[in-house]
């Protein structure tokens, strides 16, 4: 009796500290053009803050023109996340950091995110889309 007691204990155990399969901060990802209202983008990237903010997570926006990728990653450098560590790759340029505030990422975010495809002159015919995605910082 003891054995079906123990069993029954560790499989309620078992079923209360299940781990869900995804990070909340899984399908944090967003493809241009798209269909998300003004309010929903600003939604999006609220959302993507709060993230970056309590997980060890970065932001990474990729466009592609005629002049190359181009990536711009953020990542939260402090516990309350006030201020983002800005990175952006250019193939002519190189890597630039700077340090910038929540009220900036958020700007660039959602002005990024807010593009239509008329807005996007310099991408490429045919090309990969421009893509938003919420990722772990070690695959930065």
């Amino acid at each position: 009796m003891s054995s079906e007691h123990e069993q029954q204990r560790s499989r309620l155990n078992g079923e209360y500290t299940k781990q869900p399969s995804e990070e909340p901060w899984a399908d944090l990802e967003l493809t241009l053009p798209h269909n998300r209202s003004p309010t929903g983008i600003v939604s999006f990237v609220e959302c993507a803050l709060v993230e970056l903010t309590h997980e060890h997570v970065g932001a990474e926006f990729v466009s592609m023109s005629v002049a190359g990728v181009k990536r711009t990653q953020f990542i939260a450098v402090d516990d309350v996340g006030q201020r983002f560590q800005k990175r952006y790759f250019d193939k002519r340029l190189g890597w630039r950091e700077t340090t910038v505030s929540r009220e900036a990422v958020r700007d660039e975010l959602v002005n990024r995110l807010s593009q239509s495809s008329s807005d996007r002159t310099n991408e490429m015919p045919n090309g990969d889309p421009d893509t938003f995605r919420v990722k772990p910082v070690h695959q930065f």
